[in-house]
């Protein structure tokens, strides 16, 4: 394997801690739109929105959208970026007494690109519910909907400081799994699928709905995108 394949390859295992390298986010990283993480050469690059900064109002302002997109997603972005520049460099020089420090970074920054990622696509303008397979799954794995909802809401609402909430696929149980995670990466379950997720860090509502985390997850059930995390199980169950 030569050194720029290496690396390219090292960016998408770097995220080990929230999803496999065979999972449904490595494979949207060469082949969908959103979900393309890096370019050619294995930088970091962030897409663009697939709606308007106002397509999620009045559960989701604008400002907060143009925000959270433009300097959280965006600032973890370019954070990674150098990350990876200095990893690079400390391999260059054959110098890695700081290589530690700037891969718990990359691991932080990456899992935040993938994370927001995702969470773009999982919402849209529109009330949907889950549908076909999908709800059978929940139906299998969490008794309903409404339980299902209660569930990962209160995993949601319930994080300690700043993360995420998190429905996933578990490959080798073939179940879904309610996940809470701390910052991005903390507290995940190595080897499962990420199908939905919710981000409580403040910067998600605090304009709108001020220190009212439990009202901004409640208002976030008005626009998910059911659909878009269906497409995700289906493909996570193909890959497994």
């Amino acid at each position: 394997m030569n050194r720029k394949l290496f690396l390219k390859n090292a960016t998408i295992l770097t995220g080990a801690s929230i999803l496999p390298v065979s999972s449904v986010f490595a494979q949207n990283v060469q082949n969908n739109g959103l979900d393309k993480l890096t370019d050619d050469n294995g930088n970091f690059i962030q897409s663009a929105l697939p709606y308007n900064d106002n397509f999620l109002e009045p559960f989701m302002d604008q400002e907060t959208t143009h925000l959270h997109y433009t300097f959280h997603h965006g600032g973890a972005v370019k954070a990674a970026n150098k990350d990876l520049a200095m990893i690079r460099k400390s391999m260059d020089e054959n110098n890695l007494e700081t290589v530690d420090y700037w891969t718990k970074k990359l691991s932080y920054h990456f899992s935040s690109h993938v994370l927001h990622s995702i969470f773009w696509t999982n919402l849209t303008n529109k009330k949907t519910n889950p549908e076909g397979q999908l709800l059978k799954d929940i139906e299998k794995d969490f008794g309903s909907y409404d339980k299902l909802k209660a569930y990962i809401a209160a995993t949601s609402k319930n994080v300690d400081g700043a993360g995420w909430g998190i429905l996933g696929y578990q490959p080798y149980s073939k179940k879904l799994t309610i996940m809470q995670c701390e910052n991005h990466e903390k507290l995940t379950q190595w080897g499962v699928v990420p199908l939905l997720v919710i981000d409580v860090w403040e910067h998600a509502y605090y304009l709108k709905y001020k220190n009212k985390r439990n009202d901004f997850v409640d208002a976030l059930f008005n626009i998910i995108n059911w659909d878009n995390v269906a497409e995700r199980l289906n493909t996570a169950k193909k890959l497994a």
